[in-house]
């Protein structure tokens, strides 16, 4: 007998999740919801509601986050500006976005750490891999900030090098774009979506990955 309102269970629901540990790249830009730039609290809120229903699933979570939506190191703001400069600059912006990300999981009923390639000590807890994985078996949710804490190497690089580092089972990639190009997609309306592509096929085109540059 169906009871109305009663919650839906699967019938043979999974005994341990696909993936015990992922890593999760969110662009600076996923923050800023509709917003022309900034961090929209909505957007951030829904993002931690989805974090955690993955989290109570007994699923390991971290995450490396960008920080385009506050500054890009190859923007127009960046203009003439030394590039390792601008990178570092946009190092701290992903900082930014890591605390404000932190401060609504923690309201939200999870309990997360900031550790950030740069050492900002008073700020947030340097990078330390054993500490990263010892938060991870204990539940917590882990943000990365500071990119590999140096310039000229993307935030997706960071992604992949923390999630080998701590030893995700999985690195997962979230931006306004559903996949990869073969230009931006929001600015190039011809632009199409591979639906399959390889290592060396990327290398050797000019494609457009939806992501962020250092600075992220």
């Amino acid at each position: 007998m169906k009871v109305a309102g009663a919650p839906r269970t699967e019938l043979n629901p999974p005994a341990h999740p696909a993936y015990p540990r992922i890593l999760l790249k969110l662009s600076g830009e996923a923050l800023m919801g509709s917003d022309a730039f900034g961090i929209n609290r909505e957007t951030v809120d829904r993002i931690v509601g989805e974090v955690k229903e993955v989290s109570e699933l007994g699923v390991q979570v971290g995450i490396v986050i960008g920080g385009g939506n506050i500054f890009r190191g190859v923007s127009q703001g960046a203009a003439g500006m030394d590039r390792a400069t601008a990178d570092y600059m946009g190092m701290l912006a992903t900082v930014i976005n890591a605390l404000a990300l932190q401060d609504a999981m923690n309201r939200g009923g999870l309990v997360a750490r900031v550790q950030s390639a740069l050492s900002i000590e008073p700020v947030v807890e340097p990078y330390i891999r054993g500490k990263a994985i010892r938060y991870l078996e204990e539940g917590k949710i882990v943000i990365f900030a500071a990119g590999t804490g140096n310039p000229f190497f993307t935030t997706d690089t960071a992604a992949a090098l923390r999630g080998r580092e701590v030893e995700a089972n999985i690195v997962l990639k979230a931006t306004k774009v559903d996949g990869v190009y073969t230009a931006d997609p929001m600015k190039d309306k011809t632009a199409t979506r591979y639906t399959k592509l390889t290592f060396d096929e990327a290398s050797s085109r000019s494609t457009c990955f939806p992501s962020s540059r250092m600075g992220p």
